[in-house]
């Protein structure tokens, strides 16, 4: 094995996803302890570990590179696997983008004075889309033919003029209205998924490094809005302190050099603590700490 081979056994080729994603990605894996930098007019950004090697890349092309080995694994959503009819093994879901924790709905969507109401409709009609693939399955599932050209972008303000219906991807729909769009059907939910090469699974430090990378990612996610709350309590005053607090898990009793006292832990969102904390002042709680927390490990 040359100097090279060797080198490259003992990198994780990782990509992360171009665009709109790319800063939310780099923010999450802050958050999970690796610090990326985003170089300007780089597409490869710098990581504080010598063993991964990251490649910024367009999120639809993701699953064909990590299905080919030339990536060891990457970040892209369930619909761009789905898509490229990628074989690739999902790792994890991550509930995250640059809006909101909610899925990303692909929807059929037209003019507001379109005649068409639902999929029979579209028969012999032209739709516009980046996911071809995904809606020419949803076509067949309801026995529709009808014409679908790839849009290259800007797919809102292609109808009516230059197709009769898109499938397009939203989050909150907030695009379609503004272009005076209605959304007809649902097509698919999709979220970001960890993809891993198969090749590259059977590789045990490779394995083990992504399965290390998925673990922190999901414990920054899970830490997402949740704050800690420690405070001394009465021994007394426990049963009442304990009925206030809307635990994760069971909140951690610990004694404390006064027999009569208690120290309480526990997590929780962090929307609740304004409201809470007076209630559990008033049940008998002194010396509360509010602490802010960065990951959550099951």
């Amino acid at each position: 094995m040359s100097q090279s081979s060797a080198k490259n056994d003992t990198v994780l080729k990782l990509g992360l996803p171009a665009g709109s994603l790319q800063e939310a990605t780099g923010e999450l894996f802050r958050k999970a302890g690796y610090k990326v930098t985003f170089a300007q007019r780089s597409y490869y950004p710098n990581i504080d570990d010598p063993e991964i090697q990251c490649t910024l890349l367009r999120a639809q092309e993701m699953p064909r590179y990590v299905q080919d080995g030339v990536l060891d694994c990457g970040l892209t959503g369930h619909d761009w696997v789905l898509e490229n009819d990628a074989k690739v093994t999902e790792l994890t879901e991550l509930v995250f983008s640059k809006v909101s924790r909610r899925p990303v709905r692909w929807v059929l969507a037209v003019p507001e004075d379109s005649p068409i109401r639902g999929p029979k409709d579209l028969e012999g009609k032209r739709i516009a889309t980046e996911v071809v693939s995904i809606t020419r399955r949803y076509l067949e599932r309801h026995g529709v033919k009808a014409h679908v050209e790839f849009s290259w972008g800007a797919t809102e303000v292609k109808p009516p003029r230059l197709a009769d219906a898109i499938v397009e991807v939203t989050e909150t729909g907030s695009s379609l209205r503004a272009n005076n769009l209605r959304i007809v059907d649902e097509l698919m939910q999709s979220t970001t998924r960890f993809i891993a090469n198969t090749e590259a699974l059977k590789d045990p430090f490779k394995k083990r490094k992504m399965d290390n990378i998925v673990m922190m990612l999901k414990g920054a996610i899970a830490a997402e809005g949740k704050v800690g709350l420690m405070m001394n309590v009465p021994r007394k005053s426990l049963d009442s302190v304990l009925k206030v607090l809307p635990a994760l898990q069971t909140p951690t009793i610990s004694s404390m050099s006064d027999p009569d006292w208690v120290d309480v832990n526990t997590i929780l969102s962090e929307e609740t603590v304004r409201n809470i904390v007076p209630q559990l002042r008033e049940a008998g709680a002194r010396g509360i700490v509010e602490y802010p927390i960065n990951k959550i490990i099951d």
